[in-house]
């Protein structure tokens, strides 16, 4: 994965609290500079969550916005678009308003269509298909580095394995994987000191990935290909081709959920699983509590942090909020709900009544969540297979990003040949 662009602002640009703001819901929170992210990203978010924070706070950073800081109501927000729609979903603001991918941006019942166009491709039973294909690419990388005794964990095998298994599904060749990581990492990440320079940064990459596709809608329109971006394209909305424009953020969407999201997953989990060999021993010891413990994984290292725009003026929460205001839900923090899991930093591979939002509910619930579930349940398998004990290397020190989608770099893992 290449970070070159992921460096925090170096100084917080700040915007005076609004009039309809009480002070003490007002909290310094940076969703792209968090305080303590150098001891991790999840430990970070969870510094927020401290048992007398609110259930929504305001922050003058990132342009001003909401925050919604726990699981009961991340659900509830995600899951009521009509009072919390999806027409700004990214902060700040000016990064959003740029945000042009669709359905992400769209509110039912014009998103509904959309989806559907989605789900021919990822859906459970087609993903079921493709499992042995998955698998493969799987075994072939860990075997790569199997006997070497160490790689870099989110370099050699998260920055790869996602992104080699989603190129295929889309049917697009594995070279292009680095200019598209390069325009991934500048949207759910981007650059800037100032809202102004983020939307900037943000606008730019999302034509390149305009750019790119636009050629291969053109060639794959009225075509009988089985892949992904042929059978999205050729799909009809509301009885009649899909526009353009449509067909564009569409396929957009589909690259930059399938480059960056999972590959940053696998590196929280492999992080944590290096620390704690006793949870590498369970999901060891009894393939069905690994199986089972795919959605523990999930709940725990949750990566995306996106955001809802309030509908009209209304109460939440004993609060008054603002037609127009922006609302972040951290994943991060309905996994990590104290008042919902006991210990919820611990990966618990017993765990009941497993709750998370990590992808995301409602209408906008991930798309690709299927794949996302198979990719970690192979990890999991064919890399314990292959190397059943492993630590992290003395002295490392992983490199933790915040943003729309969290990222991690510099995991060296070693064992023993």
């Amino acid at each position: 994965m290449n970070t070159d662009s992921l460096s925090p602002p170096s100084a917080k640009h700040r915007v005076p609290v609004p009039d309809h703001v009480p002070a003490a819901l007002v909290r310094e929170v940076d969703a792209y500079a968090l305080d303590g992210i150098e001891e991790g990203f999840h430990e970070a978010w969870k510094r927020v969550q401290q048992p007398d924070t609110p259930p929504l706070i305001w922050t003058p950073f990132t342009g001003g916005h909401w925050i919604a800081t726990r699981g009961a109501l991340i659900d509830e927000i995600y899951r009521s678009p009509d009072r919390f729609s999806s027409r700004v979903i990214w902060v700040p603001r000016e990064a959003g308003e740029a945000y042009e991918m669709v359905p992400t941006k769209m509110d039912p019942p014009e998103h509904t269509p959309y989806r559907k166009a989605i789900d021919k491709g990822l859906n459970l039973a087609q993903i079921r298909k493709v499992e042995s294909d998955i698998r493969a690419v799987a075994v072939e990388l860990i075997e790569g580095f199997a006997e070497k005794g160490h790689c870099d964990f989110a370099k050699d095998f998260a920055g790869v394995f996602p992104v080699k298994v989603f190129l295929a599904l889309a049917g697009l060749p594995m070279e292009d994987a680095s200019k598209l990581n390069l325009l991934a990492n500048e949207m759910t990440r981007p650059s800037g000191n100032t809202p102004e320079e983020q939307g900037k940064s943000l606008e730019a990459a999302n034509k390149g990935f305009f750019a790119y596709v636009a050629p291969i809608i053109e060639a794959r329109r009225g075509s009988a290909g089985a892949d992904l971006i042929t059978q999205m394209v050729n799909s009809e909305i509301n009885g009649q081709p899909m526009a353009q424009d449509k067909a564009l953020g569409l396929v957009s969407l589909l690259l930059l959920g399938g480059l960056d999201t999972v590959v940053n997953f696998l590196s929280f989990m492999m992080i944590y699983l290096a620390r704690h060999p006793e949870t590498v021993e369970e999901l060891r010891s009894d393939p069905m509590k690994l199986q089972r413990g795919v959605e523990e994984m999930f709940r725990r290292f949750g990566v995306v942090s996106d955001a809802r725009y309030v509908a009209r003026d209304m109460e939440f929460q004993g609060t008054k909020l603002k037609a127009g205001d922006l609302v972040l839900l951290p994943t991060v923090l309905h996994g990590l709900d104290d008042t919902q899991h006991e210990d919820a930093m611990t990966v618990d591979l017993s765990r009941r009544n497993v709750a998370h939002s990590t992808f995301a509910q409602g209408p906008h619930r991930c798309a690709g969540m299927h794949l996302a579930r198979m990719e970690v349940l192979v990890t999991l398998q064919e890399w314990l297979a292959r190397i059943p004990r492993f630590t992290l290397a003395e002295g490392a020190s992983p490199i933790y990003h915040a943003g729309i989608v969290a990222a991690v770099e510099n995991v060296p893992l070693v064992w023993e040949v």
